[in-house]
């Protein structure tokens, strides 16, 4: 993760780069305000930046003013005097996520850029409950349908519990018994074949050559196994 870090003072200016760095952030370092300005320009992937408030030229609420203006996804934390209250309440007017004041710690400061980090990281939609992606098919579990290139395969309630299980364990063997157990139930009296049986089936309505299945493999003297992700050769 790239990090902006303005401040005029070398010597506070190295201290920070050095922790931040050891934790594995890159930085790129400004003196002057100006200078923030412009490399904020030429490098748009800079994540987060750290802005002291004093400063020669602009100081560091203007250039958090104009950064935020500009890049509004930014995260800016704002290094202030510890006496300054009114520091604080102005920087977050100008549009600071956070502030450290000084004199700071690097424990203090780096847990606050990774707090801001984690608020900034958009989190992953989650997956839709309905629906388990074995491309290029799809299946739907509320209502009971296997759909391939928006056609639906008609299937069995058997059939489709034996899709279901494989399905959720996509390039995982399962055992016959295992099926069998899930499928038919714990108590189910009967022939073992009946799992081929059903398997036989499912490979006449899904695999373009039955004879040679892409999607639902033999595990000889095992079971079967989904293999996901195949491509297909319709398209």
């Amino acid at each position: 993760m790239k990090v902006l870090l303005l401040e005029d003072e070398k010597s506070i200016r190295d201290f920070v780069r050095i922790n931040l760095k050891r934790e594995g952030y890159e930085v790129i370092e400004a003196g002057t305000g100006e200078e923030a300005l412009d490399l904020a320009d030429q490098q748009t992937d800079i994540v987060i930046a750290i802005l002291d408030v004093m400063l020669p030229g602009i100081d560091g609420f203007e250039v958090c003013g104009q950064l935020r203006k500009k890049y509004p996804r930014l995260g800016i934390i704002m290094l202030t005097a510890k006496s300054q209250e009114l520091d604080k309440v102005m920087g977050l007017e100008f549009g600071a996520d956070d502030y450290v004041s000084k004199p700071f710690s690097p424990a203090e400061l780096l847990a606050r850029v990774k707090a801001l980090h984690r608020r900034l990281t958009p989190i992953p939609e989650a997956e839709d409950k309905n629906e388990i992606n074995i491309a290029p098919f799809r299946l739907l579990l509320d209502e009971r349908k296997l759909i391939r290139t928006e056609q639906e395969i008609d299937l069995t309630p058997k059939e489709f519990a034996i899709i279901k299980l494989l399905a959720e364990n996509a390039n995982k063997a399962i055992s016959r018994d295992e099926i069998l157990t899930a499928v038919w139930g714990q108590f189910f009296v009967g022939d073992l074949k009946i799992v081929d049986v059903n398997i036989r089936r499912i490979r006449q309505k899904i695999e373009d050559d039955p004879a040679h299945p892409a999607f639902l493999e033999t595990v000889w003297g095992y079971g079967y196994l989904w293999r996901k992700d195949v491509p297909d050769e319709r398209h």
